[in-house]
């Protein structure tokens, strides 16, 4: 028997706490979508045209939005047509993991990878009909996940070509949504990248970002007059530590632009497309930018990119701002123009700053409100995140994605053990153990029991991988 794949483990369990079918999909039907998006035109163009080549295959085409809702579907088999509609895998009807369980298009859009699921992985008996092969479409502008491509067969038709045909027409319709909102042909896409950063608006059960912590606040208000005084900021730290969101955030106060754009440093090969797809946004009104990682810049690069600081902003070009983890790493070119550097403190220096990101990455990752219990709490704020708000932030939206209160079991198990570095093996005992007796209700003696293991061995290996499990108040 093949080893379960961790991936599709924790879609298992996911589906578990959702409380999902284990015979049928309970038909979840929406029917409402805007039909008239760029996403949903240009993946219905590419659908379309790959359905015309499969026309005699026995495959469903089919895309979603981001939330699992199927959006349209196409296919030449009549039979296969009228067996997906038993499982209500057909237009205005969700499928995702919260949804139908474990599937290839609710483990793509979940994971935000490509998928295949076949026969034997669904969690549902009656999806195990079924092979599905499913590709995340991400903006080729801004990076928001718009839904996926997803294509089904019968499980015994299933192979990995599926999947391969479903990640080409994920990346046909990015070029092709690309190509559409910027009136060209599409090109290859630098991989540095350019994302706009929309004004802070407070909505309805929105958890804003208030109530950080003395050391970011004080960080913020020396950005602010920096920029106030016309002076070139340059924020330094480790990575993931809020680099970029601090400047933003300084430069929303200092100039209120129509638009903010976020610029990150390209691999060196790919210079030339970055800088012909932001820098004539340099001479428009209006417009900020905040250019982050500047020290992974080449030295011809960040030679150019000062040329154009210069003769593009004369006026404003303190509203540019950059990024890098220390300040003697900004090439020669950009340092010369930084007048005030502000050190951006490591998470783990800000303790009172883990519980307030916590609140609103998991709203933003669910749109509405979730809780963290208190021992969830406390094992976040005792954690040292040595990837800083960067690790959090996957660790809140992992948890966030599982349910409304997020406990210590839904929690990393890394989080749990002082983040120690261990082999597959070592991780695999240490993620078990916290497992196990992370549940509620779990006792040492049944813990010990069901991990096969002594009380004594059980606590022995408590202190060798350093695990500290919260008291459940």
């Amino acid at each position: 028997m093949a080893a379960i794949s961790p991936r599709l483990l924790a879609s298992w369990r996911r589906s578990e706490d959702y409380g999902v079918s284990l015979d049928d999909v309970q038909p979840m039907f929406s029917g409402t979508y805007d039909d008239e998006s760029l996403f949903v035109e240009c993946g219905r163009e590419v659908l379309t045209e790959l359905h015309d080549t499969l026309s005699s295959e026995p495959v469903g085409l089919m895309l979603t939005d981001a939330d699992g809702l199927v959006l349209n579907r196409l296919s030449g088999d009549r039979q296969l047509l009228l067996a997906l509609d038993d499982v209500h895998l057909a237009p205005g009807f969700s499928y995702s993991e919260r949804q139908a369980g474990t599937n290839g298009l609710g483990l793509a859009l979940a994971d935000r990878v490509p998928t295949l699921v076949r026969a034997e992985d669904h969690y549902t008996l009656s999806l195990r009909l079924y092979s599905c092969a499913a590709a995340p479409v991400f903006d080729p502008v801004s990076g928001r996940l718009e839904g996926a491509v997803n294509l089904t067969t019968w499980s015994e038709k299933g192979s990995d070509l599926l999947l391969a045909l479903a990640q080409t027409a994920a990346t046909s319709t990015a070029n092709l949504m690309l190509a559409r909102s910027q009136g060209h042909h599409p090109r290859r896409v630098s991989r540095g990248q350019v994302f706009r950063i929309e004004g802070l608006r407070e909505q309805s059960g929105n958890a804003p970002l208030r109530d950080l912590s003395d050391a970011w606040n004080n960080a913020v208000t020396r950005t602010v007059e920096a920029l106030t005084a016309g002076r070139m900021v340059a924020a330094v730290g480790e990575r993931g530590s809020g680099r970029a969101t601090l400047l933003a955030q300084a430069v929303r106060q200092v100039y209120p632009h129509d638009r903010l754009f976020a610029v990150r440093a390209p691999a060196p090969r790919d210079t030339d497309s970055w800088f012909s797809v932001w820098t004539p946004e340099l001479s428009r009104p209006n417009t900020g930018f905040v250019l982050c990682d500047v020290d992974d810049l080449s030295s011809p690069a960040a030679e150019h990119l000062r040329a154009m600081l210069v003769g593009e902003r004369t006026s404003d070009a303190a509203a540019c701002p950059v990024s890098a983890e220390h300040f003697d790493a900004i090439p020669l070119p950009l340092r010369t123009l930084v007048e005030t550097v502000v050190q951006v403190p490591p998470l783990r220096e800000r303790a009172a700053d883990i519980l307030p990101l916590a609140n609103h990455l998991a709203w933003r990752a669910r749109r509405r409100e979730v809780d963290f219990t208190t021992a969830a709490s406390r094992a976040l704020t005792d954690y040292a995140w040595p990837g800083n708000v960067e690790e959090l932030a996957q660790a809140v939206r992992e948890a966030a994605s599982r349910t409304d209160l997020v406990d210590v079991r839904h929690l990393p198990p890394q989080i749990l053990s002082r983040g120690q570095h261990l082999s597959r093996i070592k991780a695999f005992e240490r993620d078990e153990i916290v497992r196990v007796l992370s549940r509620p209700g779990a006792t040492s003696e049944g813990s010990a029991a069901e991990l096969g293991m002594s009380r004594a061995t059980v606590y022995r290996k408590l202190a060798q991988y350093g695990i500290q499990l919260p008291r459940h108040d």
